[in-house]
């Protein structure tokens, strides 16, 4: 039986607290995961992000000490998909992971193009954050 879920990780060479106030800003959300969406708009206190699949909203774990950045994608079918995605420290720096789970349907293949995508985007984020320090 296939795996119901994958980590995908990045290290990145910044303290945990410098990772987890950049990424829980969703204001940033186009600059580091375009494999998301490419548009973030707050709107009435929701967060929603334009992406290949239209405009979602986007539900964030309350700002927390531990390093919880999960996040709930609710898409215009109904649809709605809990992300769980957490930066730990590292040593000196810090570690994110986020889990890529496989929806019901998900072949092998597309799970491996979205931990792919996954992977694009913490790399981005470790760009964003060690060369802006």
């Amino acid at each position: 039986m296939p795996s119901d879920s994958r980590q995908v990780a990045e290290r990145i060479d910044r303290p945990a607290a410098d990772v987890y106030a950049y990424a829980v800003n969703p204001a940033h959300i186009a600059d580091w995961a375009p494999g998301l969406g490419d548009r973030v708009e707050h709107i009435d206190g929701d967060w929603f992000v334009e992406t290949g699949m239209g405009r979602v909203r986007v539900v964030f774990a309350p700002a927390n000490a531990f390093g919880v950045l999960d996040h709930e994608v609710f898409l215009p079918t109904g649809q709605r998909f809990y992300n769980p995605l957490r930066v730990v420290p590292h040593g000196d720096g810090s570690e994110i992971v986020f889990t890529v789970r496989r929806t019901p349907g998900m072949s092998d293949t597309d799970l491996d193009r979205d931990a792919g995508a996954v992977a694009a985007d913490l790399a981005r984020l470790k760009q964003i954050l060690e060369t802006n320090e």
